[in-house]
């Protein structure tokens, strides 16, 4: 008898829910710190707009195993302050691409504050963990204008924690010298990241040097994301401290 009503209880339990299959899930996390100017956070939008729908980005995307990825952009700023700007969308075309980057263009700017990466790296942990999607790879990427952490929890222990759920983080050195907020310059940007924040299998960061080379680093790193295309594995190390 128990064994009938068991058998009964699984045949009407409702059937769970589909979860999307993709190559991959990636989250964009885009500085918008207090050193970001308004100008600077469109001028970001418009880069990823630019780069997303940049026929190498799409035909990357089609050559992936299952044809298509899902994508999430987030400006964060001081550690309660994260805005998801488009959430998840699966991107399988030229189409999906352009509504995802004409999206992107038009919420206003609602994150600031002092810079909190290690706040932001989990919030972007958290939107892959608590989607309807499932990747056979993640990727968090961040792009800041310096590595600098001044409240919330601290880059290493969001780092760790990130990496051991399986989740790499990419970088984007954002090195803009002559823009009108001041985007940092001073000391080694790019070498900062590989030894604070990126992590994980095939793990890398990339630079953009100026305001007209934004785009085209944003559609480099892109590609090699997309196509996994990074290199071998590089961890960065998990013990360096926070400012």
């Amino acid at each position: 008898m128990r064994r009938l009503a068991l058998l009964l209880a699984l045949a009407f339990a409702a059937p769970a829910a589909a979860q999307t299959e993709v190559d991959l899930e990636l989250v964009l996390l885009a500085d918008s710190s207090g050193s970001i100017g308004n100008d600077e956070i469109l001028f970001q939008r418009q880069g990823y707009a630019t780069a997303l729908t940049d026929p190498a980005v799409v035909a990357a995307i089609a050559g992936t195993a299952y044809g298509s990825i899902a994508l999430t952009y987030v400006e964060w700023g001081q550690f309660d302050s994260q805005d998801v700007v488009v959430p998840w969308r699966v991107i399988d075309g030229p189409e999906a691409a352009a509504e995802f980057a004409a999206e992107l263009l038009v919420p206003p700017r609602r994150a600031g504050g002092r810079n909190a990466i290690g706040a932001a790296l989990l919030f972007g942990l958290d939107l892959i963990e608590s989607n309807d999607i499932v990747g056979w790879r993640r990727i968090i990427d961040i792009s800041a204008d310096s590595t600098g952490n001044f409240n919330g929890p601290s880059i290493a222990e969001a780092r760790e924690f990130v990496v051991s759920a399986g989740t790499t983080i990419n970088g984007l050195a954002v090195l803009c010298r002559d823009c009108a907020s001041g985007w940092s310059g001073g000391g080694d940007l790019e070498a900062e990241f590989r030894q604070r924040i990126i992590g994980g299998p095939g793990a890398f960061v990339i630079a953009a040097e100026d305001r007209a080379g934004f785009a085209e680093a944003v559609k480099r790193k892109l590609i090699l994301e997309i196509s996994g295309r990074a290199g071998g594995p590089e961890f960065a190390g998990l013990s360096g401290e926070d400012d």
